[in-house]
């Protein structure tokens, strides 16, 4: 049985939508994940349903048309009592290669001074933690990354910018992240990864799911350059493992 407090209601004629206490928690996300999978598990699957997840919250929608809400909620509400904590998540831990250098890391000065560490300090503190997948939008590819160290949380910034680069990585509150594709961002930027996160051209297009970890390493300038010359043809060795 859930030990969280979780709703469900409907979410327009084809979906419903659970929601989870208001906070961001991992025994959530593990949950939510575990429920994902006792429901897919129970046809509630691809091409006639979609399952969609956000931080504390999971949507369930069918494709081929409207549903019967009280039917459906039943069903949920008895794999709801099955997504206990027993249960194993299978999940990866990804290494992504940054580089901090300063045509890069636009805001690391700034921040640096703002939260009182040198910049390097910024950068070994930003790589000594595996970071959680707790969703992925706003853009096709975007992690929203739980896990930053308490000395690195910093407000985003006070006007944002109409351009951020794709592989720009940034610090807002108390998440990090990285942008996968040219776009409008208010986070401080501290250095690029230069791996593709995003690519209609392979499937699936996003090689990263949510409950998997993400660990930044630090590269120099040269290394970036390679790094991205590999990716864009093909043959750079990502490296993950099972967590």
């Amino acid at each position: 049985m859930t030990k969280f407090e979780i709703h469900i209601q409907p979410f327009g004629h084809h979906a419903l939508l659970i929601t989870w206490p208001d906070e961001v928690d991992e025994a959530i996300l593990k949950e939510m994940l575990r429920l994902k999978d006792i429901l897919i598990s129970e046809g509630f699957s691809a091409p006639e349903w979609d399952i969609v997840m956000a931080y504390r919250s999971l949507a369930l929608i069918q494709n081929l048309g409207p549903i019967s809400y009280l039917e459906v909620k039943s069903k949920v509400e008895k794999f709801i009592s099955q997504a206990t904590d027993n249960g194993e998540i299978a999940s990866k831990r990804w290494y992504l290669p940054v580089c901090y250098d300063e045509e890069f890391a636009l805001d690391i000065d700034e921040v640096s001074d703002k939260l009182s560490l040198t910049p390097q300090s910024l950068i070994d503190l930003h790589t000594s933690t595996n970071y959680l997948v707790y969703g992925i939008g706003f853009v096709p590819g975007f992690m929203y990354l739980g896990g930053l160290p308490k000395h690195l949380e910093t407000q985003r910034r006070e006007h944002p910018r109409p351009l951020v680069l794709q592989g720009s990585v940034g610090l807002a509150g108390k998440q990090t992240g990285i942008y996968p594709q040219d776009s409008p961002g208010g986070w401080n930027i501290i250095g690029n990864c230069p791996i593709s996160l995003f690519s209609l051209a392979v499937d699936p297009p996003c090689f990263v799911s949510v409950g998997d970890q993400i660990r930044f390493y630090a590269i120099t300038k040269a290394e970036h350059e390679l790094r991205k010359i590999e990716a864009q043809v093909g043959v750079y060795n990502l490296k993950s493992e099972e967590v």
